[in-house]
């Protein structure tokens, strides 16, 4: 769609894709839970720190290639898992895989994904990783892990951090609800009922998405659940949600691979600490124990630096491709990511850097 916001950074992008989305649409996209501090706090935690940067390094050549879970990246992001991604684009998730592929980046599908895991996967040969929760019918998630599999994605990410919805007003507000022609294929029809365009969910006080996840989703997951996922799949498991230095051994002691540093985009528990702030508490808990991803207001190419200087391999990046595939789907997903990755180069070169392996604690200030 054309836009008049010069689209030079991902902030410009959120500005275009918030006048050319639906408001309900927007707001489910960007919102936060209740007051929403997390989700300010996010993107200003990753600002406060400061890098310490090397000179006379001879950065004439560079590489941001890197190796996660046996992945080779062209450069140290992966695409996070979000759900209905049809609402931005028809092309839906297709189109930020195939985006995220001729970027280099890998892409996680999320279980409320728009188009099947098989559509997805035919529609890219790039790094493919699924995202589910645990159901209350363990059956559903055991399916739906087998699916995954045949598709031939090459991990999984646990979602752990969503016992319960977290209280998204936004939603309250606009009565959030799919339209009749967006499918959520991966589960049925059990949530496009809920979900239902029909349904008169405005002002309540409680979301259809929240009804669903009180419905299927259950709160009294533990570590025995990673445990018995471990048990039913040979994909390395990442276990998506994690703050803490104990929860992320506790993680790795029950088969996980690694964990991803995460509070969900500021959309459960709000004032949760910020991902900049807890990811280095998990890198020191692990010491190098399993592999170390992080999401949470990454913006720009010098947040990827400080990630990585702080002990992820790699980083999620979200609601900006969100807003690329609204404004001109797959051509502004890819437009997106290239916007992050040239940044990257630049903050790696500027800091004295070569590759990611050059980028290394002594560059926190």
């Amino acid at each position: 769609m054309p836009t008049s916001t010069p689209l030079i950074n991902l902030h410009n992008f959120e500005a275009a894709a918030a006048d050319v989305l639906p408001r309900m649409v927007y707001d489910y996209y960007a919102g936060g839970a209740n007051d929403e501090v997390a989700l300010g706090a996010a993107h200003a935690a990753w600002n406060d720190i400061t890098l310490r940067y090397r000179v006379l390094r001879d950065v004439s050549e560079r590489s941001q290639r890197t190796e996660v879970l046996g992945h080779t990246l062209d450069w140290p992001v992966f695409v996070a898992p979000m759900a209905f991604q049809q609402l931005a684009h028809a092309d839906g998730e297709v189109a930020t895989a195939m985006a995220a592929e001729a970027t280099g980046a890998g892409m996680i599908l999320s279980t409320l994904s728009n188009r099947t895991i098989e559509a997805v996967r035919a529609g890219t040969s790039g790094p493919l990783w699924f995202q589910l929760y645990i159901y209350r019918d363990r059956g559903v998630t055991a399916e739906l892990v087998r699916r995954a599999e045949r598709a031939g994605c090459t991990a999984l990410v646990l979602a752990v951090d969503a016992p319960l919805l977290g209280r998204r007003e936004r939603d309250l507000l606009n009565g959030l609800h799919l339209p009749p022609d967006v499918p959520v294929p991966n589960l049925g029809v059990t949530l496009r009922d809920t979900l239902a365009a029909d349904r008169d969910v405005t002002g309540s006080q409680i979301s259809a998405l929240a009804e669903f996840f009180d419905r299927h989703w259950d709160p009294s997951i533990a570590w025995r659940d990673l445990a018995w996922l471990r048990s039913i799949t040979t994909l390395p498991i990442l276990v998506k949600g994690v703050v803490r230095g104990d929860d992320a051994v506790l993680a790795i002691e029950h088969g996980a691979a690694g964990v991803i540093v995460s509070n969900h985009g500021g959309r459960q528990l709000d004032t949760a600490i910020p991902t900049a702030r807890a990811l280095p508490g998990v890198a020191d808990a692990l010491r190098g124990r399993g592999t170390v991803l992080v999401d949470g207001g990454i913006r720009r190419g010098t947040d990827v630096i400080k990630a990585l200087a702080m002990g992820a391999q790699a980083v999620l990046l979200g609601r900006p491709v969100l807003w690329g595939l609204a404004v001109n789907g797959q051509p502004g997903a890819k437009q997106v990511l290239q916007l992050l990755k040239d940044e990257c180069d630049l903050a790696l070169a500027l800091a004295g850097c070569r590759t990611p392996a050059e980028v290394t604690a002594d560059l926190i200030a």
